[in-house]
């Protein structure tokens, strides 16, 4: 589930004072956002969360889509205040509504209140738990023998459950909390006690969990699932061993540990994500400018009048310090006309793709300063015009890449851009989740995020899965007394996570194959809540 690349408040240009603007009528807008996975949102939901000046939402529904709200907006709890009265004051206000407004909602009453005040309104359907949880789930509602769908909302009990006794698929809400008794009145109306069920918890986010059983057997199944659940009566439920493809993802509901800033993180957290996993960043370390200037200035001004052959950068962090110093000169990508640049990894690689220019020399499949020395020529003065190397890196960089240029014939100016300082610690509660095992895995992608996740955070927990990006990273990690289960098989963290992913699918299908409950691995620990 990943953020907007681009603010939806940024991009609407509305009005970010909480004021009604002048002449403007207020106006509300009863959005519905889906049933959870904050990706389900429609665009136009998107662009009135973003322009809102109020939006009237439950504090749990809220933490699911903050990050598509109006920063300035203010957010008001359902219940404290009528959104007519708010318009009257606002310019927008967004009413929230789970899932889709006019199923399950009091929608027909708070529109008719904008009616009767002459407040400008609109209804923004969202997908609907009756069929966004079942999508989820694997089940579709119709298939080629099965072609009615009937849905009960069983919230205020009492239903006649007769009357659907002939429904060849039902779909029935708000009954978590009397799943005995529908199953009872479902059969006492004629239906088999071997009719399928599948009852969903959580559905379409991480944290879903769905029991498939019968009419017979679904009460004692359905145990200790949590609100809001769902529950569908039908032959159709037989299609979830087949197209259940949420659930089964290899890292479904992992909460994953990626300790680096969010900039670094974000495409390492995108494809976390898209193998079900939860990333959360966490920063091990501070990029700080260099403590003096004067290096750099030089370096640039040498990169403009041409003092270097070729521009070596072995990390992201490389790139963003010599951009940032160029838009300080007023400079662009067009300065390196005539270098020739060398890049260590796939990711200072992307970093430079992003700032306009495209390396001229990579490493082969050992992608470190070793494996650039390899494929690096070496100085001919025939071919060469110039033999200096400018290196702007980290004030804590070994020297090998500088020893390896200078055996080849090359001079280097090896430069300070920019200084790595340990992070401060993060929030007490995750420091909690990561010595007390609440995380599934971390991920570590050098040897100094190992060091400075424990400096400032503390040892993970045994029951954590532990990856790292390559065989000098697992060094530290043991040295540190921690267990590695996974390796990438090559030093990028894009195979990081692709390994992780392998190393989850192999312990899911081991699970399976012998009967056992499908547990991640924080849910193996002492103490730790187990789903029956």
């Amino acid at each position: 589930m990943s953020p907007a690349s681009k603010s939806p408040a940024a991009a609407s240009g509305a009005s970010r004072t909480g004021r009604r603007p002048a002449g403007e009528p207020g106006r509300v807008a009863f959005v519905g956002v889906g049933p959870g996975d904050p990706e389900l949102l429609t665009l136009r939901a998107t662009r009135l969360l973003g322009a809102a000046d109020v939006i009237v939402v439950h504090e749990a529904t809220a933490s699911l889509f903050r990050e598509y709200f109006n920063p300035a907006a203010e957010i008001v709890e359902p219940g404290t205040v009528n959104p007519v009265t708010l318009a009257r004051s606002a310019g927008l206000v967004a009413r929230i509504f789970l899932g889709d407004p006019g199923v399950g909602s009091v929608l027909a009453d708070e529109a008719k209140a904008c009616v009767r005040a002459n407040v400008p309104f609109e209804i923004v359907p969202g997908i609907s738990a009756i069929t966004g949880v079942p999508a989820y789930t694997g089940i579709p509602l119709t298939d080629g023998k099965h072609r009615d769908v009937t849905v009960v909302d069983a919230q205020e009990g009492g239903v006649d459950w007769t009357a659907y006794s002939g429904a060849a698929t039902l779909v029935i809400l708000g009954a978590e909390n009397t799943i005995g008794e529908v199953a009872k009145g479902l059969i006492a109306a004629g239906r088999s006690d071997t009719t399928p069920v599948a009852v969903t918890s959580m559905g379409t986010t991480t944290e879903q969990y769905t029991v498939a059983s019968t009419l017979a057997r679904v009460a004692s199944a359905a145990k200790n699932l949590d609100e809001p659940a769902l529950i569908v009566v039908g032959d159709v439920v037989g299609w979830r061993d087949k197209l259940s493809w949420f659930e089964t993802k290899p890292l479904f509901g992992w909460r994953v540990l990626v300790p680096r800033t969010k900039e670094q993180a974000a495409s390492l957290s995108e494809q976390l994500r898209s193998y079900g996993a939860v990333p959360e960043e966490v920063p091990t370390i501070s990029v700080e400018p260099p403590r003096t200037p004067q290096q750099m200035e030089r370096a640039v001004k040498g990169l403009v009048t041409g003092r270097y052959e070729w521009v070596v950068f072995t990390s992201a962090n490389a790139v963003r310090a010599v951009r940032e110093r160029f838009e300080q000169y007023g400079l662009d990508a067009r300065a390196f006309a005539g270098l020739k640049v060398a890049a260590v990894g796939e990711q200072t690689a992307a970093s430079l793709v992003e700032f306009g220019i495209r390396p001229d020399l990579m490493p082969g499949s050992q992608q470190s300063s070793e494996g650039l020395l390899e494929v690096w020529p070496p100085y001919d003065k025939d071919l060469d015009p110039i033999n200096r190397v400018l290196l702007p890196r980290a004030d804590i960089a070994t020297e090998t890449l500088v020893a390896g240029l200078t055996e080849l014939g090359w001079e280097c100016d090896d430069v300070t851009a920019y200084r790595t300082v340990r992070a401060a610690p993060p929030p007490q509660p995750i420091r909690e989740s990561i010595k007390g095992g609440g995380f599934d895995a971390v991920l570590f992608t050098s040897s100094s995020t190992v060091r400075n996740l424990i400096g400032i955070a503390g040892k993970p927990h045994n029951v954590t899965v532990i990856a790292v990006i390559g065989p000098q990273t697992a060094k530290t990690a043991e040295e540190y007394g921690l267990r590695v289960d996974v390796t990438a098989d090559k030093p990028s963290a894009s195979a990081l996570a692709e390994a992780l992913a392998e190393y989850g699918a192999k312990r899911r299908a081991a699970q399976v194959e012998a009967g056992d409950p499908l547990r991640k691995p924080s849910e193996m620990r002492r103490g730790a809540r187990r789903r029956k």
